[in-house]
């Protein structure tokens, strides 16, 4: 089966196959049989229409065209192969010339993977934070964990910055009162926002039994982003009292019987979260310094694709979090505007496409397997993040056909750790980093890594299961983090 390429751009090719009727056959022959079975004609069984018949009947067109549609992927696959191309988006088909019972022709135009040197990974440097785990910020860990055993106290007076209120809401539009705008006996901590914008203005200098109206978006119910006329009823004003940070405060709250055993606990838990994220840090670094070195462009429309979908990604978790980009924006409190932010989205998305293309290249020129062990570490890691069990991620797997995404990210990750091997990475502090701690390893895809802007809104929701596409694999996460310092007394407002 001969076949050409011509290079249409440095990312895209157009295919050219020839394929001769001999090899279409036994698709032919399939075509024939499928086609007997879904028509009837009087004096044959179903089943048993001989193919001259069938040609009168559906048109010999259309039985050349099942065959071809039968036997395009082997052949389309055995064309990729022979010219050593890797493609990454699905192509663009046309026959070109039919001539029956001789040869069919047809060409695929798509975007590749594009041919480039791999840099030198001599003098690949990167620069980290330094872990330093101080007092002060062993001090707010241990007051997070007193507020959850810290006691509500009512107070007489106007409300301020951080108490724990109980109000009633209720919102109208047009004086009309909304019936499903309405809640009574929430309870809220003062400033830890997720209610209803304007909420802690509105509430601040109140006391128990008065009320104040402010104009805010609905985040809920039937006229959710809808503006309307909030009223807020604050019905009791609490503060939260806090156990003195002593030795029985410790054996009340942990396993240790003094305050300073507990306090070492904390550091040490500290540093070692300090050590993986200036680990992970390093691991991230590493790879964007190496990409950065790496010349070449990326496909367009394979960039397309990526920079639209993570578009809608991050509309679709603003929706479900009930934000605005323009309201997130603002609680952010950086001053970017939405230009400024979409523009770096796409930077990174840019960046995250170049990543998998240099890893996918580093697997190929080092021959990088995946054995069984890879894949059941790949499988407990997923386990671990997602608390499923390792059975249930297993058989999500193999239900939904991801053994081959899996088996992709897996190299990557040994790509990457390799890489990282390679570089020398120092502190901020001059100090070289211990890499051999690090899980560098681990299975990656390449994603935005400029996230954690986006966790706080993705707090709660599960990762969109992306679709497998062999072309150009990518598992999409943001991930979240809940923080129950707060504990229940505030949950339940912010759930509100």
């Amino acid at each position: 089966m001969p076949s050409t390429v011509e290079q249409l751009s440095p990312s895209k090719v157009k295919i050219t196959v020839e394929v001769p009727f001999d090899e279409l056959k036994p698709s032919m022959d399939k075509a024939y049989a499928q086609i007997g079975q879904q028509i009837q004609v009087p004096g044959f069984r179903k089943g048993k229409v001989p193919p001259r018949i069938i040609d009168q009947r559906v048109g010999r067109g259309s039985v050349i065209a099942e065959a071809f549609n039968s036997a395009f992927p082997q052949l389309y696959a055995t064309a990729v192969t022979d010219n050593s191309l890797v493609p990454m988006a699905q192509p663009e088909v046309e026959i070109t010339r039919l001539e029956d019972g001789q040869a069919i022709e047809f060409t695929a135009e798509v975007e590749v993977r594009p041919d480039f040197e791999l840099p030198s990974r001599e003098g690949l440097t990167a620069e980290v934070a330094a872990t330093t785990v101080g007092d002060e910020q062993v001090d707010e860990q241990l007051d997070l964990l007193r507020e959850r055993f810290g006691t509500l106290v009512p107070v007489e007076r106007p409300v301020e910055d951080g108490d724990v209120i109980v109000i009633d809401l209720s919102a109208s539009q047009g004086g009309e009162p909304l019936a499903d705008a309405t809640a009574d006996g929430l309870s809220y901590r003062v400033g830890s926002g997720g209610m209803i914008e304007g909420l802690d203005e509105a509430v601040t200098g109140l006391s128990a039994g008065e009320n104040a109206t402010f104009t805010a978006d609905l985040v809920g119910g039937e006229h959710a982003g809808e503006p309307a006329e909030v009223t807020v009823t604050v019905t009791k004003v609490q503060v939260r009292e806090l156990p003195e940070a002593d030795d029985e405060f410790a054996q009340l709250a942990s396993e240790y019987d003094s305050i300073a055993e507990l306090r070492e606990n904390i550091h040490q838990r500290l540093s070692q979260m300090a050590i993986v994220d200036q680990l992970g840090e390093a691991r991230d670094k590493v790879l964007s310094n190496y990409v950065a070195k790496a010349e070449f462009d990326v496909p367009e429309g394979v960039l397309a694709e990526q920079i639209e979908g993570r578009h809608q990604q991050i509309i679709g978790q603003l929706a479900q979090s009930g934000l605005t980009l323009e309201r997130y924006l603002t609680e952010a409190e950086d001053g970017k505007s939405a230009e400024d932010f979409w523009a770096e989205q796409d930077a990174n998305t840019v960046e995250a496409v170049k990543a998998q293309i240099v890893l996918d290249r580093i697997v190929e020129s080092s021959e990088i397997g995946v054995d069984q062990n890879d894949l059941t570490q790949h499988i407990l890691q997923i386990a671990q993040q997602t608390r499923q069990s390792p059975d249930q991620v297993a058989q999500h797997m193999v239900e939904h056909d991801h053994v081959a995404e899996y088996m992709t990210e897996i190299r990557r990750g040994k790509a990457l750790a390799a890489l990282v091997a390679d570089a020398t990475v120092t502190d901020s502090n001059g100090e070289p980093v211990d890499l051999d701690l690090a899980d560098a390893s681990q299975p990656v895809d390449p994603e935005i890594e400029d996230d954690d802007e986006l966790d706080e809104l993705a707090e709660g929701l599960e990762d969109d299961e992306a679709d497998e596409d062999d072309e150009a694999d990518e598992a999409e996460v943001i991930e979240g983090e809940t923080d129950d310092a707060e504990g229940s007394d505030e949950s339940e407002g912010r759930q509100a």
